[in-house]
């Protein structure tokens, strides 16, 4: 089977069909190119599907994917963003392994094609030269027999006639004998090119035709196998990416498996249980008695009772009075952290002398169990105005806990952070030791004393927190004064006031817990009338002077800025808790680090 035997005369649609194959093959490579678009727009459409989802950092979005089902959802994302890139995989080697190699395989095949058939168009153009060629010398030849017959009958003519003369005869006789030679010559020179035309014919019908054609035949094959092995590539390219993507799929259906729909409802109950306990049972409330009805302590009521109370205060708003007799200010909270500039093993917290202002307030909590502690009326107040406490004790007990034990981890985090930095600097300190050309050891002293005082800083923050903590979960069991102090509330005498205290309170919708709307309304008048009734207090006599060693910014209660090198009055020295009571003038006083002045007491001062 050849095309160079079977279709010797079919040039021309020869010719158009090897131009079909090569219109076949491109189509096909434009086929496979919108293949690979689709793919790249696929997996684009997916990953943009993937980013949609995916929750946002830093935000409360974030908070909620703790939970397994959620998990297993982003698992399911990020399995999905590996699936869209096992499609641009697809697409990548069906554009190098396909695209590239066929798009050049063409260009190579139209070169080829064009070559053969222009030796086609060759060779046909010999064969119609030397046909014409023949037809030329066989028309002369033609030619020449009639004229050479013409002749010889107008010489027979002249001689047959006697009125001709012999001259004409022989001139006419002549004549037909150089056109019989004409007529030979013509002839010999037909059969000679006859049988050179006979020879190309067969060299081209049989040599050089059936060459070229099985040239065109297997080019044209080539191009179908070619084409078959880029279909078959085609084939594998997708198969290559099965196993991965069957991966993908595993990895979401194990996701799907993590779920665990008891975690979930134990994460539930870890946000948002408040820690209070079910309100007891209420109290019959008798009417026929002619006695103040009362409610239980432990019920919802007792803070809505409350809310209402009979007693005017000031004449302004109605409230509970403070039954102070003696105007005792009460001391200064502790401050809430160290200014950056602490000092190694810094001050907890100041102690304070028990005075009879604390009695009074402790008799007072123990004898009136219903009263809202200060503590409260202040946490609501800030809360009324827009303020979230510093020790989160706006939340709920467990809560609470979660937000302190969190705030603790990040201290850690940062402390162990300035401890790298700390020793790294120190290792860089050594180096400049060892090596003076590499730097000066002294340019390092600043940057290592403010880590030192950063660390000291967050250490204090870090002990503060922990207090908080250690409330929060039961580990103080009774109070010091330290404690106190760090609360801003002597209340560990009495543990009923402090529950009644809890009792008290009222949840708002958004889950915070504030005080009932009665009392709301009574915070700046009792807050403001409780530090009027204190205002009278003498001032505790100096006991000695003090210089400040460093500057102190003292931005919490209870506490007093100091600038380095400033002179003050020691009115309460150092009790072992690390703070000291200074003052500055009559109105100015407050508690400062011991480790940041130099105490100077008075001889009588220290005999005492």
């Amino acid at each position: 089977m050849s095309w160079g035997t079977e279709l010797w005369d079919q040039f021309d649609n020869l010719e158009k069909h090897t131009q079909w194959g090569i219109d076949i093959l491109e189509k096909y490579i434009k086929f496979v190119k919108e293949r690979t678009e689709i793919e790249l727009s696929y997996a684009k459409q997916l990953r943009n599907l993937s980013k949609k989802y995916q929750p946002k950092k830093n935000s409360k979005e974030e908070e909620e994917y703790k939970y397994t089902s959620c998990k297993a959802f982003i698992s399911n994302l990020n399995e999905m963003n590996d699936y869209a890139g096992q499609h641009e995989v697809i697409s990548e080697n069906m554009a190098s392994q396909i695209i590239v190699d066929l798009a050049r395989y063409v260009q190579e095949l139209k070169q080829e094609r064009k070559s053969n058939f222009h030796d086609g168009r060759k060779a046909q153009q010999h064969i119609e030269t030397c046909w014409k060629q023949l037809e030329s010398s066989k028309r002369r030849f033609e030619r020449d027999c009639k004229e050479a017959d013409r002749a010889q009958q107008y010489f027979e003519k002249m001689d047959a006639d006697i009125n001709v003369t012999k001259a004409d005869v022989e001139k006419a006789r002549q004549q037909a004998q150089i056109r019989h030679q004409m007529a030979e010559d013509s002839k010999a020179d037909y059969s000679s090119i006859l049988q050179k035309f006979n020879h190309e014919q067969h060299e081209y019908y049989h040599t050089h035709i059936p060459n070229i054609f099985q040239k065109i035949q297997e080019m044209e094959e080539r191009r179908i196998v070619r084409m078959g092995e880029s279909m078959k590539t085609y084939a594998e390219v997708d198969r290559q990416v099965i196993p991965i993507i069957g991966k993908c799929l595993d990895g979401i259906v194990k996701a799907a498996e993590s779920i665990d729909q008891k975690n979930d409802s134990q994460l539930v109950i870890e946000a948002y249980k408040s820690g209070f306990e079910p309100p007891g049972d209420i109290e019959f409330e008798d009417y026929t008695q002619p006695m103040k009805r009362t409610v239980s302590d432990n019920s919802l009521s007792n803070s809505r009772g409350e809310g209402k109370p009979d007693l005017k205060f000031g004449g302004k708003s109605k409230g509970k009075l403070w039954p102070f007799i003696k105007k005792n200010k009460p001391p200064p909270p502790p401050p809430a952290s160290a200014s950056p500039s602490a000092v190694p093993n810094g001050p907890q917290s100041p102690k304070q002398q028990k005075e009879p202002l604390s009695h009074r307030f402790n008799e007072f909590m123990t004898s009136k169990p219903k009263i809202h502690c200060f503590r409260s009326l202040k946490r609501g107040l800030s809360l009324k105005l827009g303020a979230t406490p510093e020790d989160f004790s706006n939340l709920p007990p467990e809560q609470r806990r979660k937000k302190l034990q969190q705030k603790v981890d990040e201290l850690n985090k940062e402390i162990q952070k300035e401890m790298d930095q700390r020793d790294a600097i120190t290792k860089m300190k050594d180096v400049y030791l060892k090596n003076p050309q590499m730097g000066d050891p002294a340019s390092l002293d600043h940057k290592l004393a403010e880590v030192s005082q950063n660390i000291e800083k967050l250490r204090v923050e870090t002990q503060k927190f922990e207090a908080w903590l250690a409330e929060v979960e039961g580990r103080l069991p009774a109070r010091s004064e330290q404690a106190r102090r760090q609360s801003g509330l002597y209340d560990s005498q009495n543990p009923p006031t402090v529950n009644n205290c809890a009792q008290d309170r009222e949840s708002s919708p958004d889950g915070s817990y504030t005080e009932e709307q009665s009392q709301e309304s009574e915070m700046k008048v009792l807050a403001t009338d409780f530090d009027d009734e204190f205002d009278d207090e003498e001032p505790l006599p100096a006991i000695g002077t003090c210089k400040a060693l460093y500057t102190f910014e003292g931005q919490n209660e209870g506490t007093i800025s100091v600038v380095e090198g400033e002179t003050l009055y020691v009115i309460e020295e150092d009790k072992g808790d690390g703070w000291t009571r200074i003052r500055r003038n009559e109105d100015e006083e407050g508690y400062v680090p011991t480790s940041y002045v130099e105490v100077c007491l008075d001889k009588n001062a220290k005999d005492s």
